[in-house]
Parts: C-alpha cells; structure tokens; sequence
C-alpha cells in the first residue's frame, strides 16, 4: 500500500517536534499528504455551573500548535492542521480513533510514565484496534530522523504481525537491511515461519531469519534485545490476533508499547 495519506498528532508536549519531524520526512518521501491533529486533555472553564469551552490555555495552546505545525510542514505542498477541539479523556479516544480510519498511517507519541499527563495512556493501543489502520508509535527518548534503512519485523504467525509486516512494506526503503526476528516456545517452531522472509523479497527487501527459542525471557526483552543488536529504527508488531498464540500461554506477557526504544508499526 502507498503512503498517500498521513496522520500526526500534536500536542504541547516536548516530543511533538521529534514526530511531528519525522512525519514530515515520510511525508516527503512518499509525496504524501500531512495533518497534524491537536488534542490534549484539559477542563471546561467553569463559573458556578456554567462551562465554557475552550478554555483560554487551551485555545493558545491550540495556536501554538498550529504555527509549529505551519513551520514545520511548509515544504509540503499539501499540509493541513485540525482541532481535536475536545478535552476529555474519553472524547479524545472516541474521536482520534474515528479519525484515524480515514488515513494510511497515524504517527502517535509513546506514552511515557511519570511525565506530564498530556493525552489518555493508552492512546496508541486504542487508535490502532479502533481504526484498524497502522500506527506508528514514536518513543519518548532518543532521535529518529527516519525509519526503514533497518526495519525489523516480529513474526509471530498472528493476524497482527501478518498485518503489520504488510503495512511495514510502505515505510521500508528499497535498500534495507532487514531482520525477520521469529521467537517461539521451545520445540514448537512452526514449518512456514521462514516463509516470511520470502514475502519480503518478492517485494525487493533482502532480510535476515533469527528464530528465537524463548524460556524466561519476556517477548518484549527478546524484541528490544534483537532492536540493539541489529540497530533497528523500526520496528513492525502485531498487538493481538487469535491464532497462534502460544507465546503468550501459561501466563506470558503481551507485547505492550510501554517499553519502546525504536519506532514501533503496530497492527491489532
């Protein structure tokens, strides 16, 4: 699928500049469409019990929004910015979600524990299974100018990695060194996992098999573990998916986006 149509959200936090940057760049490099979307959570203005919306910080924030966005997309020749134009946690999900089915790809920020509490947290996760289109999820920490000289894809034999690996086929350069990292339960490595590998190159990308036998490692450690080595900047997952699910038996964690390192690709 081409990358036609992109999706960044923007808030006023310290990270907007990185993904709203890096959603540029994709941007740019597929010829693609850009809006920036501004929500953020925040309060009517109350007096006695009437509510008044938006609030002035809210409103200014809005324009500071809309101005970086202006600066930052001008080499686009077709950059458009909204307003979410709602405060509530709930709002924000139901309408970000809504939203996001009409691109090809939404860039979200990584929520981060402890920071200053901007958006719900669980943003990403939601707008990925509402919408069923990708999303890409930028970390809290470190600089990723562009994604896809190094793409890694955790194979699972899921709906979500199958789903995720296809979208990740649009955000891959031509040129790439890519990883199919395949970790399963000991003695139970599946037949056709190395197929995938095959279905990159049809699409021109040469990329490396590393099945991974897991004992009592989290699916997470493995995949953040692999990322380092390979120097990945991205990385495709599935979040959920009804078959082969036997990483996840006998209590084993799901894949979370609560501890990326690199941009993430998920699918649901």
């Amino acid at each position: 699928m081409a990358l036609k149509n992109l999706l960044v959200h923007l808030d006023t936090g310290p990270r907007t500049a990185e993904r709203l940057a890096l959603a540029v760049r994709i941007a740019e490099r597929n010829q693609a469409r850009l809006t920036g979307v501004f929500g953020q959570l925040a309060e009517a203005h109350r007096v006695g019990v009437v509510a008044e919306w938006p609030p002035a910080a809210y409103a200014a924030a809005a324009v500071e929004s809309r101005e970086s966005f202006s600066s930052a997309a001008g080499s686009l020749r077709d950059a458009e910015w909204i307003d979410l134009n709602r405060g509530g946690e709930d709002e924000i999900l139901h309408r970000l979600g809504l939203l996001a089915c009409y691109f090809d790809l939404t860039v979200l920020g990584q929520h981060e524990e402890g920071g200053r509490r901007l958006v719900p947290p669980d943003l990403a996760g939601h707008v990925c299974s509402a919408s069923g289109r990708p999303v890409l999820v930028v970390p809290y920490a470190g600089h990723f100018p562009d994604v896809g000289r190094r793409p890694m894809f955790a194979w699972s034999e899921t709906p979500g990695a199958a789903r995720a690996l296809a979208d990740g086929l649009a955000l891959t350069s031509p040129d790439a060194e890519a990883l199919v990292l395949y970790a399963h339960e000991r003695n139970q490595r599946s037949a056709f996992a190395e197929r995938a590998v095959a279905q990159l190159a049809s699409h021109g990308i040469a990329a490396q098999f590393e099945p991974f036998a897991l004992e009592d490692e989290t699916m997470m450690d493995v995949l953040l573990n692999f990322a380092s080595d390979h120097g990945a900047d991205l990385m495709t997952l599935g979040l959920s998916g009804h078959a082969g699910l036997s990483l996840f038996d006998r209590g084993r964690p799901k894949p979370t986006l609560r501890e990326l390192t690199v941009p993430v690709l998920c699918a649901c």
